[in-house]
């Protein structure tokens, strides 16, 4: 039994009883108790087994389950604060609400909606409950939210944009060419907008900056031929922080691991 299946067990019938009466107060003391916080991590196998009941139940009684989850996602950082066990909940809801978004076709573009304001968050566990949220919809509807992806990248912002290239990050994601096609170009397309960017001092760059010292490698993974060809691009840059990802890139295991010689290539350009 892995920890999402243990964690299902005692949840299923808090989930359950909810649906019945519309109580919710048992199953969100139940999710804060478990929470793991405060500490350096919380309960990520409780908060994917969550997704995943919302996402089985959502038939049964959808009103009831999204009013749930935006309630949750609605709780503020005066009221749960990084860190604090009540922060458990708006990371939960972030992640249910994409896998309603994921098998609702209504609510499809709510959840895109509210993601995108949630990409801003102030909280970090709230910006990755999104990223995780956007996997759960690229899963099922790859096409439509590859699409909405495209345009959040148009508009610009950089804590949007490191909740698109944290979302297509996922191996799993990218063994569908069309995925790992897209991913590469919205890394291309962000890394054009850092080339054009001369304020890079702010907080949502720097955490824009920070995402793709891992995103890019992952992505490379998927489609390594124009992956690389695209490092070896980059690797020709003037720009401090085109240079900084790519080295970040370079490091990881995944690279390393699996393609020793075209890391050793890119590595012989500095």
């Amino acid at each position: 039994m892995t920890k999402i299946e243990f964690n299902k067990q005692d949840l299923a019938r808090i989930v359950d009883d909810f649906l019945k009466t519309g109580d919710e107060r048992e199953l969100t003391q139940y999710l804060i108790s478990k929470s793991n916080l405060p500490g350096p991590r919380g309960n990520l196998e409780l908060a994917m087994a969550f997704a995943d009941l919302i996402e089985d139940n959502f038939l049964k009684n959808p009103e009831r389950l999204w009013d749930l989850c935006t309630k949750a996602i609605s709780i503020s950082s005066d009221e749960a604060p990084a860190n604090d066990p009540k922060e458990f909940l708006p990371f939960c809801g972030a992640y249910a609400i994409g896998a309603i978004g994921s098998v609702s076709s209504s609510l499809f573009p709510k959840v895109l909606f509210l993601f995108k304001e949630l990409a801003r968050d102030s909280r970090w566990r709230t910006r990755e409950a999104v990223a995780m949220g956007l996997q759960k919809m690229l899963a099922r509807k790859p096409e439509e939210t590859l699409n909405e992806l495209d345009a959040w990248i148009a508009n610009g912002d950089w804590l949007v944009m490191r909740a698109v290239v944290a979302g297509v990050a996922e191996p799993r994601l990218l063994r569908d060419a069309q995925t790992a096609k897209k991913a590469l170009e919205f890394h291309k397309k962000i890394f054009v907008k850092i080339l054009d960017a001369r304020e890079r001092k702010s907080y949502a760059f720097k955490a824009m900056r920070k995402g793709l010292g891992y995103t890019f490698s992952v992505v490379i993974c998927g489609l390594p031929k124009e992956g690389f060809r695209l490092v070896h691009k980059m690797a020709s840059s003037q720009d401090a922080d085109i240079l900084w990802i790519v080295k970040q890139n370079l490091r990881k295991n995944r690279l390393i691991r699996n393609f020793p010689d075209e890391v050793a290539s890119v590595k012989n350009l500095f």
